[in-house]
């Protein structure tokens, strides 16, 4: 099944139960798709819906931040529900040790010896990575390991 089924399926569900944050949250992704969609007249793959997703945490991520500074505890919490629901249609992220050790490998791939390297880095890492790793973790783990 793909992902946009899986979410309209779980947009079904969510309204009959009466769940109000995971319906509006799946609003919010298939609005993002939409988006897309029309403007660049073409179908979204499971890949390109994924990158909306995480694209979507990221922004409510910052939100909660914002949200945090400015002491409203009830946004920051409308926030965190969304970002949990979205991360429910990510894969599983990879644990540390694990993106270090994928890191490791492809750092040797491309030849990478200092941090002048780091844009070749980051250009493959982040293809190589994509959904199981944000670009901040990849970005952090390539000047651990450059650096």
């Amino acid at each position: 099944m793909s992902l946009k089924q899986q979410l309209k399926d779980d947009l079904k569900l969510a309204m009959r139960e009466k769940n109000i944050v995971k319906r509006d949250s799946i609003r919010a992704i298939n609005t993002m798709i939409k988006q897309i969609e029309v403007d660049e007249r073409k179908e979204l793959s499971d890949e390109e819906v994924l990158k909306l997703i995480q694209k979507g945490i990221k922004q409510r991520q910052e939100a909660v931040t914002q949200y945090g500074d400015a002491g409203r505890d009830d946004l920051v919490a409308k926030e965190q529900e969304q970002i949990d629901i979205f991360k429910g249609y990510m894969p599983q992220q990879l644990s540390d040790e694990e993106l270090e050790a994928g890191m490791k490998e492809l750092i040797a791939e491309v030849g990478a010896t200092s941090m002048k390297d780091m844009g070749k880095v980051m250009g493959t890492a982040s293809k190589k990575f994509a959904g199981v790793a944000d670009g901040k973790r990849i970005n952090e783990m390539t000047k651990k390991l450059l650096g």
